[in-house]
C-alpha cells in the first residue's frame, strides 16, 4: 500500500499546508487523487464544522480569505459537490498539480504512488483588472 502527501504551496514555493494519506493503491489517476484530497479535507471540516474552511476550492456561499474561505455559518460541506468543483477548476486552470518534478496535465493521467510522492497543489489567483 502506498501513501501520498498533499501539499499546498504558493507560486513561489512557500508551503501553506500539508497532510498525508496512507493505504492507497500503487497507482491512481489525477482525478482520483483530487477527489481523495477533497474528500479528506471536507471530512476534517465536517468533523468539527466551523465558519472557516481551508480547502482546495471555495464552497458555495463562501467568501475567499487569505489561504481559506469564510462560510456564512458553520455547516457541513458536501464533499462530492466540492470534488466536482475541484475537477472543473483543474480543467479551467484554477490550480495545477505537480507530481514530483512535473506538472499533471490531464485528469485521467495515471500517477505511480510507489515512491510515496508529494503532490503539490498551486492555486492560481486571477489578476485584478486583468
Amino acid at each position: 500500500m502506498a501513501a501520498v502527501t498533499f501539499r499546498d504551496e504558493t507560486a513561489t514555493g512557500r508551503e501553506l499546508d500539508a497532510f498525508s494519506v496512507a493505504g492507497l493503491p500503487a497507482t491512481m489517476t489525477v482525478r482520483e487523487l483530487i477527489r481523495l484530497r477533497v474528500r479528506e479535507e471536507v471530512a476534517r471540516h465536517n468533523a468539527r464544522p466551523a465558519r472557516r474552511f481551508n480547502g482546495l476550492v471555495r464552497p458555495d456561499d463562501a467568501e475567499t480569505e487569505l489561504n481559506g474561505y469564510r462560510l456564512r455559518e458553520a455547516r457541513p460541506i458536501d464533499w462530492e459537490r466540492q470534488a466536482d468543483i475541484a475537477e472543473r477548476a483543474f480543467l479551467s486552470n484554477g490550480f495545477f498539480v505537480l507530481v514530483g518534478d512535473r506538472q499533471a496535465e490531464d485528469l485521467d493521467e495515471i500517477v505511480d504512488l510507489g515512491g510515496d510522492p508529494d503532490l503539490v497543489f498551486i492555486r492560481l489567483v486571477p489578476l485584478v483588472g486583468g
